[in-house]
């Protein structure tokens, strides 16, 4: 099967979304808005759709692995940011090395775990 595939754009959800929608804002994605309750972020051709619902089980179990060029960079950015001190419930974890790379941890303010890594050149 060849997919041809263009992107590919998760559904994630928010415990309040008006709240998501800022922070992801202030961590740098363009928001299109679809609806009253569906927005798109998206940034240099990757993206994902945010949606006004939370289903608690749901959202405890949603990951989201984003690839940046340079960890220590985006981690100092994300640093800079301050946004555990701006949001309820997010949290920044440092860097961490893994035999495949490294990566750092932002749990968003419903509690969605995203990674930021990069990949060894192996």
């Amino acid at each position: 099967m060849n997919h041809k595939a263009l992107s590919i754009r998760p559904f994630i959800g928010a415990k309040n979304f008006e709240i998501s929608r800022k922070f992801y804002q202030d961590l740098g994605f363009q928001e299109a808005i679809l609806g009253n309750n569906l927005s798109y972020f998206h940034t240099e051709g990757i993206g994902f759709y945010l949606q006004d619902a939370y289903v608690k089980d749901w959202i405890d179990n949603s990951m989201i692995f984003m690839e940046v060029d340079s960890v220590e960079r985006y981690y100092q950015e994300l640093l800079a940011l301050n946004l555990p001190s701006k949001y309820e419930g997010v949290r920044l974890v440092p860097i961490k090395t893994y035999d495949w790379g490294k990566e750092c941890f932002l749990h968003d303010p419903s509690g969605i775990l995203w990674h930021f890594g990069e990949f060894s050149d192996k």
